[in-house]
């Protein structure tokens, strides 16, 4: 929602960190402009991209993800992408299944992805939205960072889910 309270993050700090990119060319305009704000405050953190991979569209988008979080090498993952509904219930089905993809890859591998697939009811609201990418680099950042410090606590002091 814009404009939440979202609360006070603790200072961000990106050093170290390897995170992956893929975006929907789909409204490519707009996911382009996403993906530049996202590298910006990825660069601004301190993080390195070493993974950027575009597909078709949202629905493609998971698969990608799936991958590269197969390969390793990154830290976290960033989901980038626009829809924009149209007349038909298509805009739910790739809203739902996008979304949910996305969410199933980062349980099933244990990576944090940020999701900014933006569900927008028209183009003018996407462009108020592409800080969104901004705001993936910065939930990629601070999750990364939590997973790792959750994971280097849970092996010195033995605990097990």
């Amino acid at each position: 929602m814009q404009g939440a309270d979202q609360g006070q993050a603790q200072a961000l700090d990106g050093r170290g960190l390897r995170v992956g990119i893929v975006r929907a060319r789909f409204n490519d305009a707009l996911t382009q402009a996403l993906q530049e704000a996202c590298e910006r405050e990825l660069t601004a953190l301190g993080a390195e991209v070493v993974a950027r991979h575009t597909v078709p569209g949202a629905l493609e988008v998971p698969l990608a993800l799936q991958a590269l979080a197969r390969r390793g090498g990154v830290d976290a993952l960033v989901a980038l992408g626009c829809i924009i509904r149209g007349e038909t219930y298509h805009f739910e089905l790739v809203a739902n299944e996008s979304g949910a993809g996305v969410t199933r890859v980062g349980l099933d591998a244990g990576l944090p992805i940020a999701n900014a697939i933006l569900t927008v009811e028209n183009e003018a609201q996407a462009w108020a939205r592409v800080d969104k990418g901004r705001d993936a680099a910065q939930v990629a950042v601070e999750m990364a960072r939590l997973c790792t410090n959750l994971d280097t606590h849970s092996s010195s002091s033995g605990d097990r889910l």
